[in-house]
């Protein structure tokens, strides 16, 4: 019988995607970010843009969620080169892990070595507000206990190693970076620490689902990140995870509330110009 094994990106793939950007703009970033669900005005931020679409790129998936707008961003934030994806890959759009997790490798060649994921979470903890900023110490890859992972298959030593550590995913020097800009920016209030789950979407969570995830000790819940920071820690890169608590799970047959997507949307406007001063203050300190 055949061996079954994820269908892994080829490494020519990587290469040929890495060549057509740097062929395309003379901006070298070592700092990327990746936006979540209305969060890419961050990119519209950016000085000296050089603006690629997803589609003119070899080999780069597509987006196709609603507040991802679908293109790569290269620019000036605060002095420093970034480049930003407008826009994310999910595996409920269809995409495997690895696939989901391909620009990070198309970065790393690229010369990039520290990475920001935000996303749009629902927050699982009571003690969270809609609106709050958790700063992510951990996460939970719930499809990887299933045996869903970006590393899957043969893995490309050029990258890093066959078993990469995941205690240390999220970089502490940069949390606290990110805790000292807060306070300067007096946000101070409304930023959280916590534990991200990852969940395979697009389906939201029933209520027995969120109960579940709180008695884990999950603070909240999305549908996205845990790939790409995987994948980032495999390329050795520094990673600072932010999730935007977007709406409140529900945890009680009582509530009359429904998560939707358009509250995602109207949340992370409302929270965008506090997001985007704090990346630009803490870009500025790296």
């Amino acid at each position: 019988m055949a061996c079954l094994m994820e269908s892994s990106v080829p490494l020519q793939s990587y290469k040929e995607a890495a060549e057509w950007i740097l062929a395309h703009t003379d901006q070298r970033p070592r700092i990327a970010v990746i936006c979540g669900s209305g969060l890419g005005t961050l990119a519209e931020t950016l000085e000296n843009k050089t603006v690629i679409p997803y589609e003119d790129i070899p080999h780069f998936p597509s987006s196709t969620v609603p507040g991802h707008a679908g293109r790569l961003v290269f620019g000036l934030l605060n002095g420093k080169q970034c480049v930003c994806m407008q826009g994310r890959f999910h595996i409920y759009e269809g995409y495997s892990m690895s696939t989901v997790a391909f620009p990070v490798r198309v970065f790393s060649l690229l010369g990039v070595d520290t990475l920001i994921v935000t996303n749009a979470a629902g927050g699982i903890n009571s003690n969270y507000s809609v609106g709050d900023i958790m700063f992510i110490k951990d996460h939970i890859n719930m499809p990887g206990f299933c045996g869903q992972n970006p590393l899957r298959g043969p893995n490309e030593d050029g990258f890093g190693v066959r078993f990469p550590c995941m205690s240390d995913a999220y970089d502490q020097h940069l949390r606290h970076l990110a805790m000292d800009c807060t306070q300067e920016l007096g946000l101070q209030d409304i930023v959280q620490e916590g534990i991200y789950c990852m969940l395979g979407g697009p389906s939201y969570e029933t209520i027995a689902e969120c109960n579940m995830l709180k008695l884990l000790g999950v603070d909240a819940v999305g549908m996205s990140t845990v790939p790409e920071v995987i994948t980032g820690r495999h390329c050795r890169m520094h990673i600072l995870g932010i999730s935007l608590i977007t709406n409140m799970a529900i945890l009680s047959y009582n509530s009359t509330a429904h998560a939707n997507h358009q509250e995602v949307l109207q949340t992370s406007q409302l929270r965008a110009a506090a997001l985007i001063a704090l990346l630009t203050n803490l870009v500025g300190k790296m």
